[in-house]
């Protein structure tokens, strides 16, 4: 018998048996059926009933690669400019948040936005930030590339002219005197503007906890239901997992995780996953939270680093030495892996690792990921393919366009990330963000780009062949993306047997203007039967609120992707 029935609305289902419905019957957390509003409705007998009032309803929505766990423990001290227009209005908003924040803490805008989408098309200059904040330590990140320090974040981390810096590459900026300037540069390596940021003053354990619950409502708020996590930089196992583990130990996640293991200490990668190895598996956990695999960083001289903005990165000769014994553990283990794969070269050389180690340890069902991939070939799909792996594709491009643009130029631009022929290849293909260091956690930016093929400045990247349909690119989000985390047949599809997750969107996606699509949000959003998110029409009906975030938070003044702001 149902617990909740969902009735007059257009149902996308992503179910061959079934691919559109009107109502939807949820029972014990999952599907029970799917059909006409006479079918359901017939045997509402005493479940909750709510009318969908015509909305299109999906499959709750499916990062397959995302830094989600990491960004929890620091949403609420993050100014966000996802979405701001301008330079002028992100200054505007930096100079607001330092009038409140108080001693001790810091503002920090980090990813997720691009000077592309600014009236202005450039980046501030440190000046700018010092004029508009110059007591308040600030920490601005754009993509991979750079990072701006204030004078009061210097004079907070004691950075001056006699500052050594034990960056592996990168550097401070200095003036002819020899002082920091604010500006930090990776050339290539992201790993000093990590180091710095690290540095800064962190939430301590409860807050980070109230920090994550919100920042799962945001993700909620734009029909987000699951995400597969790829660690990062400066999150290490088991102990930067505390926070997480303690939401799921008190059944308060509202978004699904699968989380992979990524390497910390470069040349010692394969000590850290003998460790874990012994106090955590593959599958191990609950519907909620579980370890998928290895990865995304497997080992430090696998990983080229996607900066546009800069040549593309040689790995080192040593690769290979280093990531063999990696694999032939990870695979005589049966750990399933990811790799970050920015550029063909790169490719090349790691899958011929993958395949020699593969060849004697076995690749089937490991379900392994290749990530990113803007420049690989066709050859290099298939051959993907042909080992068994699947490719996880982001919008990191769009975040990009201009940098990509001025090295390689407009012809090479049209084939960069190539989605359609990544589909071509039959490798098991799904969409992620990567947030948020270089895009924004909201999907539908992201859906945006790959069905219209523009950048966050509205600059034309693919020609029309390219381009996705809304049809493909949703499922990108949704059913493809159960092959990634191994719940196929539990996720990803409305359909009799799997998980009760989705979404009632504010507007159809099928039948809006194809700009409006980086806009939508969700209504409605249920994660496991249970009501997670609620506005608008359904906003009784809603979960309870959420303890408000400490009232210097930027969340609360300027919101962000998916947050309800009173």
């Amino acid at each position: 018998m149902a617990d909740l029935i969902l009735y007059n609305g257009r149902i996308t289902t992503f179910d061959p048996d079934r691919p559109e419905a009107t109502a939807i019957a949820i029972s014990g957390g999952k599907i029970e059926a799917t059909g006409t509003d006479a079918e359901l409705m017939a045997e509402a007998r005493d479940a909750q009933t709510i009318d969908l009032q015509g909305r299109r309803v999906i499959p709750g929505l499916i990062d397959s690669h995302t830094h989600i766990i990491r960004q929890g423990n620091n949403f609420a001290m993050e100014l966000r400019w996802d979405h701001v227009p301008s330079l002028a209005d992100g200054l505007a908003m930096l100079k607001a948040q330092a009038q409140r924040t108080p001693a001790g803490q810091w503002i920090r805008v980090v990813g997720g936005w691009s000077a592309d989408q600014f009236a202005e098309k450039r980046l501030p200059t440190i000046d700018e930030i010092n004029a508009v904040a110059p007591d308040v330590p600030v920490y601005v990140l754009h993509l991979y590339d750079r990072a701006w320090l204030n004078k009061a974040a210097l004079r907070a981390l004691g950075i001056d002219s006699h500052y050594y810096e034990p960056f592996i590459s990168g550097r401070l900026e200095r003036d002819d005197s020899g002082n920091p300037t604010g500006l930090a540069l990776a050339r290539p390596n992201a790993q000093p503007l990590y180091a710095l940021l690290d540095m800064a003053p962190k939430l301590d354990f409860e807050q980070q906890l109230l920090s994550t619950k919100h920042y799962f409502r945001a993700l909620n708020g734009l029909g987000l239901t699951s995400a597969l996590d790829c660690a990062g930089g400066f999150l290490n196992y088991p102990d930067d997992y505390g926070v997480i583990s303690e939401l799921n130990r008190r059944g308060e996640q509202t978004v699904r995780i699968g989380y992979q293991l990524f390497a910390q200490r470069p040349t010692l990668e394969l000590d850290d996953f003998k460790r874990w190895n012994d106090v955590v598996k593959p599958d191990q956990g609950d519907d909620f939270l579980k370890c998928v695999g290895a990865g995304e960083m497997l080992v430090a001289s696998a990983y080229d680093f996607e900066d546009f903005s800069y040549p593309r990165p040689e790995l080192p000769k040593r690769m290979e030495s280093d990531l063999k014994p990696v694999l032939e553990f990870l695979f005589e283990k049966r750990w399933p892996i990811r790799f970050h794969c920015t550029y063909e070269e790169s490719a090349h050389r790691l899958l011929s690792v993958v395949e020699e180690v593969g060849r004697d340890k076995g690749l089937d069902e490991l379900n392994w990921i290749f990530d990113h991939g803007e420049t690989v070939s066709e050859k290099t799909m298939e051959r993907v393919a042909r080992l068994g792996g699947g490719i996880s594709y982001q919008n990191r491009i769009a975040f990009q366009t201009t940098a990509y643009r001025d090295r390689y130029g407009e012809v090479e631009l049209r084939d960069v990330m190539p989605v359609k022929k990544m589909m071509a290849s039959g490798a098991p293909l799904a969409a992620g963000t990567d947030a948020t260091r270089v895009s924004s956690y909201n999907p539908w930016l992201a859906i945006h780009w790959a069905v219209s093929g523009k950048g966050r400045g509205g600059d034309m990247i693919w020609s029309a062949e390219n381009r996705l349909s809304r049809e493909d690119a949703l499922r990108h989000w949704t059913a493809a993306g159960a092959w990634f985390s191994r719940e196929q047949g539990k996720k990803g599809q409305l359909k009799p047997g799997q998980f009760a997750d989705l979404a009632v969107l504010d507007r159809d996606y099928f039948a809006v203007a194809e700009d409006e699509i980086a806009d939508i949000s969700a209504d409605l959003t249920v994660t496991g039967g249970k009501i997670v998110h609620a506005k608008g029409a359904f906003a009784s009906i809603g979960p309870e609120p959420l303890p408000e975030l400490p009232d210097w938070s930027p969340i609360n003044s300027f919101g962000a992707p998916g947050v309800l702001v009173a």
